[in-house]
């Protein structure tokens, strides 16, 4: 019982802290989209962190909450909602694709090719829901796809510092393998 509870706690705390780390590094970095009031921030490496360190629950939780917290604090309230739903369905595409392909027992490297392929379609669903989004916000098209190449960087990017990151993790046992 103790040793349940103390997992609970655990699940609660990592995730209310990888939240928190979101949240700041979407103001540690925040580079504008020309012509747009959107910008491309360093969050989704650290979703795709968050991930490979909680279950599917509270990595959803985590992408959601920070990402639109970091919208709100940051000064982009109006983008929030837009952001709550984008970067939580990012995240549950990730951790699905990933978790059926971890049912699968398979070697280290096509796991590897599985996380990046898993992040990927994440990634494209992120870049498809603010292309939605920004059609809504500007009343444009062509300005809603000004902000695909700089969204597909972003989570480019974002699978570079994650892979980086939570290889390191794996090497010290911590994290999905």
């Amino acid at each position: 019982m103790i040793e349940t509870n103390l997992k609970k706690t655990s699940a609660i705390v990592l995730t209310a802290m990888m939240m928190c780390i979101i949240m700041v590094a979407i103001f540690i970095l925040r580079v504008p989209i020309p012509f747009t009031q959107g910008y491309v921030n360093l969050s989704d490496g650290i979703i795709f962190i968050t991930i490979a360190l909680l279950d599917k629950k509270h990595s959803i939780a985590a992408a959601s909450l920070g990402s639109m917290m970091g919208d709100i604090l940051g000064g982009f309230p109006v983008w929030a909602p837009w952001t709550f739903f984008i970067k939580g369905v990012m995240a549950l595409i990730a951790v699905l694709i990933i978790d059926f392909f971890a049912q699968k027992n398979l070697s280290s490297r096509s796991m590897l090719a599985a996380r990046i392929f898993a992040m990927t379609c994440g990634g494209l669903f992120m870049v498809f829901g603010y292309f939605v989004a920004e059609k809504v916000m500007y009343g444009s098209w062509a300005v809603a796809a000004l902000g695909i190449p700089w969204n597909i960087g972003q989570f480019a990017v974002g699978i570079a510092l994650a892979m980086v990151i939570t290889s390191a993790l794996n090497k010290v046992g911590i994290g999905r393998k």
